[in-house]
């Protein structure tokens, strides 16, 4: 089943008085439970595509259908209330909060959140989600006391903690050594067979793209190429 499809998506920026179109018509539908990758070199459109597709910004022209919802005409208010909800985001420079433990920061979102949760269920949310991640033992240290690759599976903890449908991870392994890397897209596979989230990576690496099971490119604000459906990994 479908979770979202994309019709003739168009986002068109202004300076002054010149239109500067950056994506000029992209359709495309992501399964439910998929892993895919979206690559395309700088100026290609992939950031901004990423953006709309977490109701960061929202297009000039087109629909956006996430779960059966056609979304592209929601206010800012409301975007943020659906991102809260079903999209996690995990990025390259990890974003973690200065001088705050592991655990606090994936805390975090769910001071944010509409669901009644009291602090011991929080709590025991993000110390599980730690112990998902393999940082049962760093719970307590801050940003500064962690490995890069610590930094990002506290990222992704975080990113989860709010149970999303959606996971969108921007060069999640751009500031990672190989090993960790690797360790990192492993811990995505996983996530994706084990909890069924719905996974998009966005990356320049061939080597990312390989371990999703299908690569969507971009060029030039379309899209150059869709792959086929691959297998999900073993983790």
């Amino acid at each position: 089943m479908e979770l979202i499809e994309l019709r003739d998506i168009r986002k068109t920026y202004f300076l002054g008085e010149v239109a500067v179109p950056v994506l000029k018509g992209v359709s495309l539908r992501v399964a439910r439970g998929e892993l895919l990758a979206l690559m395309g070199a700088s100026g290609s459109g992939k950031s901004t595509l990423m953006n709309l597709l977490g109701c960061l910004d929202r297009p000039t022209a087109g629909e956006y259908w996430l779960d059966g919802r056609e979304i592209s005409g929601l206010s800012a208010k409301e975007r943020a209330r659906l991102r809260n909800r079903t999209i996690g985001f995990v990025f390259q420079s990890f974003n973690l909060l200065p001088r705050t433990s592991a655990l606090e920061n994936v805390l975090m979102p769910l001071c944010y959140t509409r669901e009644p949760l009291s602090e011991q269920v929080k709590r025991r949310r993000a110390v599980e989600l730690l112990e998902r991640v393999g940082l049962a033992d760093r719970i307590d240290h801050q940003q500064s006391q962690l490995s890069g690759g610590e930094q990002q599976r506290v990222a992704i903890a975080r990113a989860l903690v709010n149970r999303p449908s959606i996971l969108l991870a921007d060069e999640p392994t751009g500031n990672l050594d190989s090993q960790t890397s690797q360790e990192i897209l492993q811990m995505f596979q996983r996530l994706n067979v084990e909890e069924g989230i719905t996974i998009l990576l966005v990356t320049h690496d061939p080597g990312v793209a390989a371990s999703a099971q299908r690569t969507i490119r971009m060029k030039d604000g379309l899209l150059a190429g869709i792959g086929e459906v691959q297998p999900a990994g073993t983790p």
